[in-house]
């Protein structure tokens, strides 16, 4: 009822990790939002970044343990809340972490086709037949990526292209 609901740009900075709990399972990850402002010469420089543990459960595991990976931008929904915990050394800490309700890749910066059976996108197929349902992959190719420290986060529009596929 008191839940703190949060929408984040950024990038996944890890390789998403699965594990069960009791009888569900759980995907975890972190996504970085990193802010740029320009410069008075053009230029960019970097400002204050958010780096947030987000947890999915429920069908999102599938989906995104399929479709996301390290370096992917995505458009995170959730409600945050924080989390404190003793480090090794004993000293209190504490971390933002989210309950994901929806992820996605973020449209401004990938292209991406959804496979599902019976959804026929902007022009519906010819024949009857859906576009992107016959499990092929999608060339994904980088739009712009406003960088995370690290090197995974960062590419080059004209560089980087990678597969894709989104199961709906």
């Amino acid at each position: 009822m008191f839940e703190t609901p949060l929408t984040v740009v950024g990038h996944i900075v890890n390789d998403p990790a699965r594990r069960k709990v009791g009888d569900q399972e759980v995907l975890k990850f972190r996504v970085a939002s990193n802010s740029r402002r320009r410069t008075g010469d053009g230029g960019w420089e970097h400002g204050n970044s958010l780096f947030v543990t987000v947890n999915c459960w429920g069908k999102l595991v599938t989906g995104v343990g399929a479709a996301l990976g390290k370096g992917a931008p995505v458009i995170v929904v959730g409600h945050v809340h924080t989390s404190e915990y003793e480090d090794r050394d004993g000293n209190r800490r504490s971390s933002v972490e989210m309950r994901a309700t929806a992820v996605g890749p973020d449209l401004s910066r990938v292209i991406v086709r959804i496979e599902k059976p019976g959804y026929t996108g902007p022009r519906g197929g010819q024949d009857g037949e859906a576009p992107g349902t016959r499990g092929d992959a999608v060339d994904v190719g980088s739009v712009d990526h406003q960088g995370a420290d690290d090197p995974a986060c960062r590419g080059d529009a004209t560089t980087e292209e990678a597969a894709l596929s989104v199961p709906a």
